[in-house]
């Protein structure tokens, strides 16, 4: 197969690329891949560093007010979809996905036009304004969450998971929790991680709570980000930390800690929900209000609906109903359990295998 994929701007559209491009190069070490980014996303850094060809497209997005910047944007929209159409030429791919992001919009457009197969790929429960836009040139509409199946074309949605999952779902215990964090090992442990930057109110809040859990019979592992780690650590010098809290400002290979893991509390990007539903792992969801059409607060809400997880909204979120939250859980083993069950049934730990098959059934 030659595949080309494009997708791009954060994380949440990179990661499912590269999860989907290490299954295929698994099940046929033969195949070529082509990676379209944009000039300025974590592609440029992320992308090669996985050893995948990458080209680039300046792009942009609309500005949601009147602005003599939406011309600009519609001009580089029209240059990356001739670029694109060069690009797509001198591959000649035998099918093209997009995994969001502005550039696969010019992308999976010029290709759309060139005649080549093509598919789009939604994380999240509300489509993204590219995918709508695209929707109704593609021949097939991957989702993750059901929920989206209503904003496309029905006759294009496949339900094929998100294929980080898979990934995720292979991953087995290590003890790094216990070698390189200094954990208890026969204790159980909560996750608190409000994503690689860190989330300040999930941070204020956690910070808040450290007294609190000086009596609990679990321990926490509190990832702060870089960012913020400095200032709390400042803030907590003239406190003793409980011996079962431990603050850290970051963790390399998040996903590899988390079978170990009892409890997470964290965000609700596509993503993170991804990895615990194939681990199965109970989780205290608080989602950013910050993400285009709070998109977070409806894939969390996903969960919440099945008894999969439960969700604090961050206008709600302080030191009580947090230290609430997990004290609810981490003392009762038997509700802890069955979300844990719950959370693992809407796990798709195929998710790769899925969305291979749908690309492979394209271009036959």
């Amino acid at each position: 197969m030659r595949l080309l994929v494009s997708g791009g701007g954060t994380g949440g559209h990179i990661y499912p690329a590269l999860a989907l491009i290490e299954s295929l190069k698994k099940k046929d070490p033969t195949a070529e891949v082509l990676y379209v980014g944009t000039t300025r996303g974590l592609e440029t850094r992320i992308v090669p560093a996985a050893g995948i060809p990458l080209k680039t497209l300046k792009i942009q997005g609309f500005k949601r007010s009147l602005s003599l910047e939406n011309l600009k944007t519609v001009y580089l929209f029209l240059k990356s979809v001739h670029e694109s159409k060069r690009i797509i030429k001198e591959f000649k791919p035998d099918v093209v996905i997009g995994t969001g992001g502005y550039v696969c919009g010019a992308v999976v457009y010029a290709a759309s036009k060139l005649k080549i197969p093509t598919m789009i790929h939604e994380q999240n429960s509300v489509a993204g304004v590219t995918n709508k836009f695209l929707s109704h040139f593609v021949d097939k509409i991957g989702i993750c969450f059901e929920d989206a199946a209503s904003q496309f074309p029905e006759k294009k949605v496949i339900l094929t998971g998100n294929p980080r999952a898979q990934q995720v779902a292979l991953m087995k215990k290590t003890g790094r929790l216990y070698s390189e964090y200094g954990l208890e090992k026969n204790k159980k442990t909560v996750l608190i991680f409000g994503g690689s930057q860190g989330a300040r109110r999930i941070n204020e809040a956690s910070t808040a709570a450290i007294s609190a859990w000086k009596q609990a019979d679990y321990q926490v592992l509190f990832v702060s980000g870089q960012g913020h780690y400095e200032k709390i650590m400042a803030k907590l010098a003239d406190k003793k930390l409980p011996e079962n809290v431990h603050i850290v400002p970051y963790i390399a290979d998040m996903p590899a800690i988390l079978p170990e893991v009892d409890l997470i509390v964290g965000r609700a990007g596509a993503t993170s929900l991804a990895e615990i539903t194939a681990l199965g792992l109970p989780a205290i969801l608080i989602p950013s209000p910050y993400v285009t059409n709070d998109h977070q607060t409806k894939n969390a809400q996903s969960l919440v609906t099945r008894q999969a997880a439960v969700m604090i909204k961050e206008s709600e979120l302080d030191e009580t109903s947090l230290v609430a939250a997990i004290n609810k859980l981490m003392t009762d083993d038997k509700e802890r359990m069955q979300m844990a069950a719950n959370c693992k049934q809407m796990g798709m730990p195929n998710a790769a295998d899925k969305l291979l098959a749908v690309l492979e059934s394209l271009i036959k």
